[in-house]
């Protein structure tokens, strides 16, 4: 029996931690995991904190989420990882909202969807779960690519490390709205407050300069970029 969208279980919530716990800002803190699966869904780029050979380094890499694990990789801290198997990193993923323009700068703030994760992650050596993980990072950035493109050969296959997180160990934090000193001595002041919201959209499509006439852009991508590529 097919179950629909309303029979479906609730998520469970994330659960708190040392690490997690939110101790600052309380009220934008978020135990939900539909909005933790939200903000990953939404983005393809993570910073990885990691120390590699005694210095702390954040490094930005692709990622892809299947709901239970955050796929990775990245060379710099891959190889540290893998050296150090039990090395403990935090990922993060942010999106800007907008600014939050108050009627003084202290109380200027970001409207924002933020997800912290928290773990070890594992070297995937399943050739089967290499594949898997490599789709899934490839198809949150570019949904549609991986079938279209040629996919990796064992050669390249060999070459890449990908990291695998479990998305146990979460903090997630979201800010929306108005300012906040609407009620306060600054309201009588003759100051505009209000946001100014930020948003992101795809460009028109750019050939590759090489691209030999009459290929053209395969619907997935046309159909994100919104409009007809340049001729090459």
């Amino acid at each position: 029996m097919t179950r629909s969208p309303q029979d479906a279980p609730p998520a469970r919530p994330l659960a708190e931690t040392e690490r997690t716990r939110h101790r600052r800002l309380r009220e934008q803190g978020s135990l939900d995991r539909s909005d933790l699966d939200s903000i990953l869904a939404a983005g393809f780029v993570c910073h990885l904190g990691v120390t590699v050979d005694g210095t702390l380094t954040v490094v930005p890499t692709a990622y892809g989420s299947d709901g239970e694990t955050l796929y990775f990789h990245g060379s710099v801290a891959s190889r540290s990882l893998v050296a150090a198997p039990d090395a403990a990193v935090c990922v993060t993923v942010t999106h800007v909202d907008g600014l939050v323009l108050s009627r003084s700068v202290f109380e200027h703030g970001i409207n924002y969807r933020s997800a912290m994760l928290f773990g070890v992650p594992r070297p995937v050596t399943d050739p089967d779960e290499k594949l898997a993980g490599l789709r899934c990072l490839t198809e949150q950035a570019a949904p549609g690519q991986w079938d279209y493109a040629r996919r990796p050969s064992r050669k390249e296959l060999a070459a890449t490390v990908l990291l695998a997180l479990p998305l146990d160990e979460a903090s997630v934090k979201i800010r929306t709205g108005p300012p906040e000193d609407g009620d306060d001595p600054d309201a009588a002041r003759e100051v505009w407050a209000g946001t100014l919201p930020l948003h992101t959209s795809w460009g028109a499509l750019v050939p590759d300069p090489l691209l030999r006439p009459g290929i053209e852009a395969p619907p997935h991508l046309a159909e994100r970029a919104g409009t007809p590529a340049q001729e090459a």
